[in-house]
């Protein structure tokens, strides 16, 4: 939290060497800490005379120990034993003391996990409490698991599995993917379904020709390539185009992967269609990053949104006359979706919103009064929820 690192790549650097479940379990403690931390906090506070500084050991101590007691059920015998060696030589006595009273008063956490105020606020003022609400309710438990396949499984497959969406799954949290049936023949790979519709709404490919930029890790390259694109998967990041390689190679889908920064790389010719999933605040994943909502303030929305319009106006100078752009970015904020196409368009006079029509998307999900597809807290709730997404299809000049 200090250095404002993403939770991914924190325990990636933390937790080499440990074996897979103790690593598992590390990375679901400080998850559960990060969902739950504004009402743990507040048990804390309720329970010492001075309030502890946020950075200090005991708090951070406290907050790992009692997200094992009350969100994970750890047993209390464990969690003192682990904690207490981690204030050796400081406030002790403190952390023991606490620890104490949360067993003894039977300390519980409210119904749904409490969204950080500003995070609240800002959304408030978006979308409305009701969505505000909607987001808490999300946040308080992980996900559960999707599944997008490239091809529809048959009869009598994966019937314990809900389908929500043709050549899709979902599956109850709590499964190895990697022990999961058909993951080594590389059928289908992990994707929610909200992250699933930028490509779902280019249709089949037929041999056109796609640019899938910022594509790693890989979904919706894979889901392109099945549906028939030919498809030239771009990203920056070596590390991340290597797990995009990984997957095409298990799934034995095809694409030519280039590393490029696309803010200086430009294809050789005109392509028929581009998928610009922008890098964003990434605030719409809160669900299984709940790190993001901890570390996003305005500033970063505002260099996302600066980020975006550069990286818009780029690649719609790289479509065929009459090509289809795709807008997409994993965010709850309207500056990196609605306003940010609102405002491409004024600069852009020739192109046209591709209306996104309520056949093409799965049940539940409805494109907005502009033609757009905003995903948000509330939606598809029973079903297990989804992800916040926003995605524009916009059609360039003919000529």
């Amino acid at each position: 939290m200090r250095r404002g690192d993403p939770l991914d790549i924190a325990a990636h650097a933390a937790t080499q060497g440990l074996a897979p479940a103790d690593r598992a379990f590390a990375i679901a403690i400080v998850s559960e800490t990060l969902r739950w931390m504004v009402d743990i906090d507040a048990l804390i506070d309720g329970a010492t005379e001075q309030v502890l500084p946020d950075d200090v050991k005991s708090r951070a101590v406290l907050r790992l120990a009692l997200a094992q007691l009350l969100v994970l059920r750890t047993p209390p015998h464990a969690v003192v034993a682990t904690a207490l060696p981690l204030v050796a030589g400081g406030p002790r006595r403190l952390v023991h003391a606490l620890l104490s009273r949360a067993q003894q008063e039977e300390w519980s956490l409210p119904e749904s996990a409490n969204l950080p105020e500003a995070v609240a606020e800002r959304w408030a003022a978006q979308w409305g409490d009701d969505i505000v609400a909607a987001a808490a309710a999300a946040w308080s438990a992980p996900p559960p698991i999707d599944l997008s396949f490239a091809s529809e499984p048959g009869e009598g497959e994966w019937a314990e599995a809900a389908k929500l969406a043709p050549l899709h799954r979902r599956l109850p949290r709590g499964q190895a993917v990697e022990a999961m049936p058909g993951f080594r023949e590389g059928g289908w790979w992990v994707q929610d379904l909200a992250a699933s519709l930028p490509a779902r709404l280019l249709g089949e490919g037929k041999g056109r020709t796609l640019l899938d930029l910022c594509a790693a890790p890989g979904g919706k390259t894979m889901q392109l390539a099945a549906a028939g694109w030919d498809v030239v998967a771009v990203d920056a990041s070596a590390r991340r185009l290597a797990r995009l390689s990984d997957n095409l190679a298990r799934t034995g889908l095809s694409a030519a992967v280039v590393q490029g920064d696309i803010r200086t790389w430009a294809p050789d010719a005109p392509v028929d269609a581009i998928l610009l999933d922008a890098p964003c605040s990434a605030t719409g994943i809160f669900r299984r990053h709940p790190d993001v909502l901890h570390r996003i303030e305005p500033r970063q929305i505002e260099e996302m949104a600066a980020l975006q319009a550069d990286l818009l106006v780029r690649a719609s100078g790289w479509l065929q006359p009459g090509g289809t752009l795709i807008y997409a970015t994993c965010s709850l904020e309207r500056a990196e979706g609605e306003d940010q196409i609102a405002a491409f368009l004024d600069r852009n006079p020739g192109w046209t919103v591709d209306r996104v029509e309520a056949g093409e998307l799965p049940a539940g999900i409805a494109p907005d009064g502009d033609g757009f597809v905003r995903t948000l807290p509330g939606f598809l709730t029973e079903a297990g929820g989804l992800d916040g997404f926003f995605v524009a299809r916009l059609r360039a000049p003919s000529g």
